[in-house]
């Protein structure tokens, strides 16, 4: 699916050594994919680093010049290990500073909440130099965005938030749809017919095979994925007659 001039791109980073441990299941990746997705951007790249300053910068430098939009997820809370606002800053060669909005927000809930607004809490206020504040409504405390990269939580229910928030800001581009054929067949029978519809419909479609459990009868889901129904629909015709041709099922969904 290559119509570059309708495409806007987007990868997300995944912060956390947590994450590569095991520790904690990554509960992002999904929410994120599919919004963007409902918002016609399409995600080409994830990955998941660790909590290390030069992996992180080197990580937000690369991805911010391959696709028109970054999330990161993790690593803006108050302990030592939430590095990700001055890691970067240095990605952007700028200084790490303390904004002023945000840090009079942070200190009045500290206040309505009898606690301190001591350092390691008011690090929650730090960001690159010329980075605006990612307001939203799940928390007082702020994400941020400096340029094209959208610094977000790691939590899920305030990460989702920080991301509602943004995504009415960025550009759109064509709604993905998608449209699905379940067979009978094998993936193995439908492997060599499948390919060349593919490449006939490179520049317009994807299609994916999902071979389906035990309990669906060992079925396989073939979904096209593409910004035109009309063509969709045209591949969708061709795959079920193909199946056709070699003697399957479409199997009703």
């Amino acid at each position: 699916m290559k119509e570059a001039q309708d495409r806007v791109t987007a990868a997300a980073i995944l912060i956390g050594n947590e994450l590569l441990s095991g520790s904690v299941v990554d509960k992002n990746m999904h929410y994120i994919a599919c919004k963007l997705v409902g918002a016609g951007i399409v995600l080409t790249e994830v990955r998941v680093i660790p909590d290390d300053c030069a992996v992180i910068a080197a990580t937000v430098r690369e991805m911010r010049s391959k696709v028109d939009y970054v999330f990161t997820t993790g690593g803006i809370g108050p302990t030592h290990d939430d590095i990700t606002a001055e890691c970067v800053a240095q990605a952007f060669d700028r200084p790490l500073i303390q904004h002023p909005e945000t840090a009079k927000t942070l200190r009045a809930m500290f206040a309505e909440k009898g606690v301190e607004a001591n350092a390691e809490r008011m690090r929650m206020a730090n960001m690159p130099e010329g980075a605006e504040p990612l307001k939203h409504q799940g928390s007082p405390v702020p994400g941020f965005r400096m340029e094209n990269v959208y610094v977000l939580a790691g939590v899920p229910s305030i990460m989702r938030s920080m991301l509602d928030a943004a995504v009415p800001g960025l550009r759109k581009g064509k709604p993905v749809l998608s449209q699905s054929v379940r067979c009978d067949l094998s993936e193995g029978t439908l492997a060599h017919g499948l390919k060349l519809i593919q490449e006939e419909f490179a520049e317009h479609v994807d299609i994916g095979s999902y071979p389906l459990s035990r309990e669906e009868n060992f079925h396989v889901r073939l979904v096209i994925r593409g910004t035109d129904s009309a063509v969709n629909g045209d591949v969708a015709q061709r795959i079920k007659d193909m199946i056709g041709q070699l003697g399957g099922q479409i199997i009703p969904e």
